[in-house]
Formats: C-alpha cells, sequence, structure tokens
C-alpha cells in the first residue's frame, strides 16, 4: 500500500461522467483519493453521504475530492442521484487503480475469501506527495475526520 511520502502514481482514469483525465491532472491541487468497495452498500453510503455533507468545507480548504471503486459509470450516476453527492467519481473496473494505490488485497468475509478494496483513503499535497492516510475509516463520521485533521493544515 502507498504510504505516506510516496507520489500519487500517474494512471488515467474514467469519470462516471464519462471524462477522462490520469492522477497526474492533480498535480497543483491538493487532492484526497477515497477508496471505498461497492456503490450503494450500506458503509460505502454512509461514508460518501459524510464526505459529501463536508465536500464545500473541503473544497474552501482547497482540496480535489474523487471516490474510487471498481464498479462502472451506470452504477456510479445511480449512487450519485440516488444519494444527492456532488463529489466525482473515478470508475475502476479493471481495478488498476486500487492495485497501484495497494489496496485490492484478499479480503475474508464469513469465511470465503476474495479479492477486494480495502476502504483508504489517501491525501496529497499540490506535488502529489500523499500526506495522510486513513486506513481506520469510520464511515458514519469520515467526512469529518478528514475536514478536522485538514483544517490544522
Amino acid at each position: 500500500m502507498l504510504q505516506i511520502g510516496d507520489q500519487i502514481p500517474s494512471l488515467d482514469y474514467q469519470l462516471d461522467n464519462g471524462e477522462t483525465g490520469n492522477l497526474h491532472d492533480l498535480l497543483g491541487k491538493k487532492s484526497i483519493l477515497f477508496f471505498y468497495p461497492k456503490d450503494s452498500t450500506p458503509g460505502c453510503t454512509k461514508e460518501a453521504c459524510s464526505i459529501n455533507d463536508h465536500y464545500q468545507l473541503l473544497k474552501d480548504l482547497g482540496y480535489t475530492i474523487l471516490g474510487i471503486s471498481p464498479q462502472n459509470a451506470k452504477s456510479k450516476a445511480k449512487f450519485k442521484e440516488k444519494n444527492h453527492l456532488m463529489l466525482d467519481f473515478i470508475c475502476d473496473e479493471d481495478t488498476s487503480i486500487a492495485q497501484a494505490f495497494g489496496v485490492w488485497q484478499e479480503k475474508k468475509l464469513y469465511g470465503k475469501t476474495y479479492m477486494g478494496v480495502v476502504r483508504t483513503t489517501f491525501v496529497a499535497d499540490e506535488s502529489g506527495t500523499i500526506t495522510h492516510l486513513f486506513n481506520k475509516v469510520k464511515v458514519a463520521t469520515h467526512g469529518q475526520d478528514l475536514y478536522e485533521t485538514l483544517k490544522e493544515g
């Protein structure tokens, strides 16, 4: 998994609205990249809504915010509309971005082992260097936790 001090990798992406880009487009901006397992699941919905509730406060601190999970644009559009989310989402259907960040890992649930996204948030500065890592995310308060940590500077 990428750590504090590591650089955000140069990876192409597609947003939920069809726009494409590269993570290096974020250079010159502060960014929050939050990885979550699946659109429209209870925990992921709580997390996205919590971040959305603090969207403007985080934007006012100068952050670009992107949610990333393996679902397609149609799934993300439905997720955004249903929950009135202002956030932008990256469609990582082939999991290449999750793999590059090291959050695509083996998981266990009810005795079954499978590969999936480990809920993790990376915060990077204008140079693309990771400054904060949240790998013990409290979904219901994640937006507030991000804001409280990042407003300190």
